[in-house]
């Protein structure tokens, strides 16, 4: 990918900063992007004045978000950076973050995605379940994937069956109905013979 001229250079550790969304594709021929937002608060990340973060290689570079609208639930960003179709091109399928401090307190019960993502899950019987490698849904609705010795396993995120989150400890205790865990295996794990 080329660079497109970003102005506002940073120096940031890109591994500890938090997705909140992909470029999906340019918009028209002004270089306006459309976004995947990969965040329970679009409106508040994607509005005019926030700075969003690229990374080119070893740099990561700000975006200053210009302009913004919604079509569809996608924001669709004008970047300050970003003047052209080539340039906009050139942004396809980039991750876009923003520095964890910037990140707004939740309230109790709450967590964003990047707090439980590589968190231990235990039963309450203290047996391993695996470790949460993503977390899927919206609008209340949300699981955890959790990838075990028995592949990936999808667990409600409620608190009837994940009794205690502590982002704090990286782990998750589990309190699973009956037959859950042997229910939803993605795949079956390898034989070790």
């Amino acid at each position: 990918p080329r660079d497109c001229g970003f102005r506002r250079r940073v120096t940031l550790d890109w591994d500890s900063m938090v997705s909140v969304g992909r470029v999906a594709r340019a918009h028209g021929n002004r270089g306006c992007v459309i976004i995947d937002p990969d965040t329970d608060f679009p409106d508040e990340r994607f509005c005019a004045g926030n700075t969003l973060y690229v990374r080119r290689g070893s740099e990561v570079a700000g975006l200053f978000v210009r302009d913004v609208r919604f079509h569809r639930g996608r924001p669709i960003v004008a970047f300050e950076e970003v003047s052209t179709m080539d340039d906009a091109e050139a942004l396809a399928s980039v991750d876009l973050r923003v520095p964890a401090g910037t990140l707004g307190s939740l309230p109790d019960g709450s967590y964003y995605h990047h707090e439980l993502i590589g968190c231990d899950v235990e039963t309450v019987d203290g047996a391993t379940v695996g470790v949460v490698t993503a977390v899927e849904g919206d609008d209340g609705a949300h699981r955890l994937i959790v990838e075990g010795e028995a592949g990936e396993i999808h667990l409600p995120l409620v608190t009837a069956i994940c009794v205690r989150v502590d982002p704090a400890k990286r782990v998750i205790i589990i309190d699973p109905p009956d037959g859950l865990l042997a229910l939803n295996p993605t795949r079956v794990a390898r034989r070790s013979d």
